[in-house]
């Protein structure tokens, strides 16, 4: 059996939905489909909770646009017969929505609560038009399955029991396309709307297909698949053919908006192949990714893409203390790890009493004071003097399987750089076996993606 993952593009027009319902009544085995909102509907639902909350009533105009969108949506998609049948069980959802943005306008406030809430509806909806398109599917609540719980503050999959839900409840109705929502879920113990943050529906995706065992998860998006690097900079950026997960996944981390990077592991632990493929162009082979050997891979090349990440601040952290690489890394990693920061680089320098790292800028001050408050007994005793900053980076990663063999990509990427003036503020190489990274000023990041993307391609 398959999973098949549609996201906010694919669901998100009359035109796209029919060619979601040609490929999934093209199927030829048992199938679970895991829709989206109808695209850009979650930005639309949380931007309007922010007009209710600012007590301007234009709130009221947005939720009669959203209204108007999913009736024309059911109208355009659903059998003349069954347009009425449909409406019937779409409306009473707008209407607890509409009830919801009263209440956020009453308060002044939108709780945290409450805003999982309102964005839950874009999929209990769509899952439901998604089913009242296919006649033959049958139709199954997120919010009954997929479970989560509290850990350092986020809500993430209780992976027990969200397991035996889904086997439970999809097994008996297998033999026919299940179509459920994706992105929303319910905390196990209060029972109160939660959802799996970002890239949520390719997770719920995920998650079911490797409790379910499937034999693929195929994500359906707009793009052909994997690309080399950003079309967009690259305009001769070629499809990756295939790769193997944790190329895939250090692509994603860097940048390249594909899949959601925690996608990858519920299917990777029990090798479970992905497939990324277009909606839009259903004929294209796409970019297989599974368990490859490194003959396989290298026959395509050592270098499997680019990806780059804006946005990006280092920190350096200055003293004797930092001669114990172990010891601080470990230190800092986890206090900025408790307070949900992630580290994406780190650097050696040429100066033994210098340790640094690179993170998102806009956790930059959160960090600072993190690591100050890690370190003050140091700051006390001398043995770190300072901590500064370079704002206005760019990570630019470049991946591959055993790229480090040989030790040749660094010194020609650097020499490259040099030549076209582009100075690394930081370089990572050995942190992990299928990347190396290269800090750079974001006014050279594009620069820096065309000319890596010319030396190996």
């Amino acid at each position: 059996m398959k999973v098949l993952k549609f996201g906010g593009t694919s669901v998100g027009t009359v035109e796209s939905l029919g060619n979601v319902k040609k490929i999934i009544n093209s199927l030829d085995t048992p199938a679970v489909v895991v829709v989206s909102a109808l695209g850009g509907l979650t930005d639309k639902l949380i931007a309007t909770a922010s007009l209710a909350a600012s007590g301007c009533d234009d709130y009221r105009v947005e939720m009669t646009k959203i209204r108007e969108r999913h009736d024309n949506v059911i109208e355009g998609v659903i059998a003349p017969e069954s347009v009425e049948d449909c409406k019937a069980k779409v409306h009473p959802l707008l209407d607890e929505l509409a009830r919801l943005y009263d209440g956020v306008s009453l308060i002044g406030d939108v709780p945290a609560k409450t805003l999982d809430a309102i964005v839950s509806f874009g999929e209990r909806i769509s899952s439901i038009i998604v089913n009242m398109m296919i006649p033959e599917s049958s139709h199954l609540n997120s919010l009954d399955i997929i479970k989560t719980e509290k850990w350092f503050g986020k809500n993430i999959a209780e992976a027990n029991l969200t397991n035996r839900n889904i086997v439970d409840n999809f097994k008996p109705q297998m033999g026919h396309p299940i179509i459920v929502g994706g992105f929303i879920s319910t905390d196990k113990d209060s029972g109160e709307i939660t959802n799996l943050g970002r890239g949520g529906s390719d997770f719920t995706a995920a998650l079911i297909a490797a409790a379910l065992d499937a034999d693929e998860l195929e994500i359906w998006t707009d793009v052909d698949g994997f690309m080399t690097s950003d079309p967009r900079i690259i305009p001769d950026a070629r499809i990756i053919p295939i790769m193997s997960f944790v190329e895939s996944m250090e692509l994603c981390s860097f940048g390249a908006k594909v899949i959601y990077p925690p996608t990858i592991y519920p299917v990777f632990h029990k090798n479970i192949p992905i497939k990324i493929l277009n909606t839009f162009n259903p004929e294209a082979p796409g970019t297989l990714i599974k368990d490859f050997s490194h003959k396989e891979l290298a026959h395509h090349g050592r270098v499997r893409g680019l990806s780059a990440l804006k946005g990006v601040a280092v920190i350096n952290v200055h003293g004797n203390a930092a001669q114990n690489v172990a010891s601080i890394s470990s230190r800092t990693f986890n206090a900025l790890a408790k307070n949900g920061i992630n580290v994406f680089l780190v650097s050696p320098t040429e100066d033994n009493d210098c340790f640094s790292f690179a993170l998102k800028e806009a956790d930059l001050d959160a960090a600072l004071n993190i690591v100050k408050s890690e370190f003050a007994p140091e700051f006390s005793a001398g043995d770190i003097a300072e901590i500064d900053f370079i704002k206005g980076l760019s990570i630019v990663a470049i991946v591959g399987e055993e790229i480090l063999q040989g030790g040749f990509i660094s010194p020609r990427i650097i020499n490259t750089l040099e030549r076209a003036s582009v100075s690394p503020a930081a370089i990572s190489e050995g942190a992990s076996k299928t990347t190396v990274t290269f800090a750079v000023p974001d006014e050279h990041t594009n620069l820096t993606l065309q000319l890596i993307h010319s030396l190996f391609f």
